[in-house]
């Protein structure tokens, strides 16, 4: 079960918890990124184009699924505003034996940053606003998993 998602509403933990476990599978491994606060960072917002945002994100499920023997994947990321301290993307990989949950987690996050169309403007409590620009290490954890 691959399960991809694009939503402005915050991310509720225990739900997709409870909806990614009801198989019962032998590992699984998560990551829940969070917005930063630094310099004083008032709100993040992220921009998308939903048809495109939605296609790169099931891509890259499907990816992951396709390399790694995986019995489920949750696959949520956020758009709009937020603020310091929440939930902006959550990963929940599952599979027989926690190296692959771990490998599929790890490769999505990785390539998130690169392969989806997602486009971050800071705002700040001195009123500066800024766009985010690509980082050379996402580029560089990226091309790992060629």
């Amino acid at each position: 079960m691959i399960r991809v998602i694009v939503q402005p509403e915050a991310i509720d933990l225990p739900t997709e918890f409870d909806l990614h476990d009801a198989g019962g599978h032998g590992a699984s491994a998560s990551f829940i990124g969070r917005v930063r606060g630094d310099d004083g960072l008032t709100e993040l917002f992220l921009e998308h184009h939903p048809a495109m945002t939605e296609a790169g994100l099931a891509d890259l499920a499907h990816a992951a699924s396709d390399r790694w023997r995986l019995s489920a994947l949750t696959l949520i990321h956020r758009v709009g505003g937020m603020a310091p301290g929440e939930i902006i993307v959550f990963v929940l990989a599952s599979s027989p034996h926690r190296a692959e949950a771990l490998a599929a987690t790890e490769f999505l996050i990785d390539r998130l940053k690169t392969d989806v169309m997602l486009w971050k403007r800071e705002t700040f409590a001195d009123g500066r606003t800024r766009w985010v620009e690509p980082r050379e290490s996402d580029g560089d954890r990226a091309e790992r998993w060629d």
